[in-house]
């Protein structure tokens, strides 16, 4: 069953070490299909030299397996719940890259301090409060995607436009319209947060980028009146 999905979720999933975003297994990518509401994931805990595409984890929205021999990722309940309400995200990863979970573990959202971030991500790179010990002890994973889910409603914030949110005290998960554009997103996020720590060392008063300057570059590579790149 959705063998083609399974194949891009193992490629995607193959690039997060290429990358340098993981280390031994910290981390996962995803991707559903929209029409059967079924989305393959890394298994848990297997590292990556070792991976197949077939060994790649069919689950519903309802986080029941439906095809695979392995347990799904730990973080699997996240992915059920960010599926569910962001209808527009096909693709899902969460990782433990080291700038982006080192603003997490600060507690600390990334500013927007430059174009290169604003091409991507519109405005700052949101840190949630750390889950309370009730959601720790039961459904931890399951109210990590909650939690996420209602800071977004809170804020205002569109996950088109923010494809990225640290998790105080854990890490990052980003997402896009599929599993290789979500882990396109986490690149970005790691470089931007990398770009963030260097300009505060070299400038502690720094500032955040002018909003017409944000706009502008959001505004180039996103929306109806976009023109970077080729038609």
């Amino acid at each position: 069953m959705l063998e083609e999905l399974k194949k891009r979720v193992y490629e995607a999933n193959m690039l997060l070490p290429k990358y340098g975003l993981v280390t031994f297994t910290w981390g996962n990518v995803s991707e559903i299909d929209e029409e059967r509401k079924i989305f393959a994931i890394k298994p848990s805990g297997v590292e990556y030299e070792k991976l197949t595409p077939d060994d790649m984890v069919l689950v519903d929205l309802d986080g029941k397996v439906v095809e695979g021999n392995l347990r799904p990722s730990s973080d699997t309940p996240t992915h059920v719940e960010l599926y569910k309400a962001f209808t527009s995200v096909h693709g899902i990863v969460h990782t433990h890259s080291p700038y982006a979970t080192s603003w997490a573990q600060s507690g600390r959202s990334i500013p927007c301090y430059g174009t290169t971030h604003a091409d991507y991500i519109y405005g700052e790179v949101p840190c949630i409060r750390c889950l309370m010990d009730k959601e720790i002890a039961k459904d931890y994973e399951k109210n990590t995607g909650l939690l996420i889910v209602s800071e977004f409603e809170r804020l205002c914030l569109e996950p088109e436009a923010v494809p990225a949110v640290l998790c105080k005290n854990h890490g990052p998960f980003t997402w896009g319209k599929d599993a290789h554009d979500a882990v396109h997103n986490a690149v970005v996020l790691e470089q931007v947060a990398r770009m963030a720590y260097m300009a505060e060392q070299i400038n502690p008063r720094i500032q955040p980028a002018p909003q017409a300057l944000l706009d502008k570059h959001y505004t180039r590579k996103h929306g109806a009146n976009a023109y970077y790149g080729q038609k």
